[in-house]
């Protein structure tokens, strides 16, 4: 039985396709969407500082909120309710670390994003988490 169900979100069609397929397979289960605000390798190296970080972070975490307020409207629409949560960090490491400190069951994700170049099949994020991740996942086309 599938009882929590994790769905990295980002406002893209895919992510939105992957939401809508979570709430209709899984009617039953606790559904997150999970919002990433992705940092590139060496980003906190930049700032000496933590105070110097906090406009940008802050800033990203606001543009995370509307992008769930987005999802929750779509859960809403289906009679559904919906969990979100905001990290920050590489999106694939940080989507399969969620899932395994939260105990998820199931990841359903968007075969790809909204940011950088997709490939053939399956976007690079996608693909890592497919990769990576040591419990089920479900790639939403």
């Amino acid at each position: 039985m599938t009882d929590r169900i994790l769905v990295p979100y980002d406002g893209s069609p895919p992510s939105a396709d992957a939401l809508e397929y979570a709430l209709e397979t899984f009617p039953d289960a606790r559904v997150t969407a999970l919002y990433v605000v992705p940092t590139p390798d060496g980003y906190e190296a930049l700032f000496e500082n933590p105070e110097d970080r906090v406009p940008v972070v802050d800033a990203a975490d606001d543009r995370g909120r509307d992008i769930l307020d987005e999802a929750r409207g779509l859960a809403a629409d289906r009679g559904a309710d919906l969990e979100t949560e905001i990290v920050t960090g590489k999106p694939d490491h940080e989507i399969v670390d969620y899932a395994a400190a939260e105990d998820v069951d199931t990841v359903v994700l968007g075969s790809h994003g909204r940011e950088g170049v997709s490939r053939l099949l399956l976007g690079s994020v996608a693909e890592n988490v497919v990769r990576r991740s040591p419990i089920p996942v479900v790639v939403v086309r």
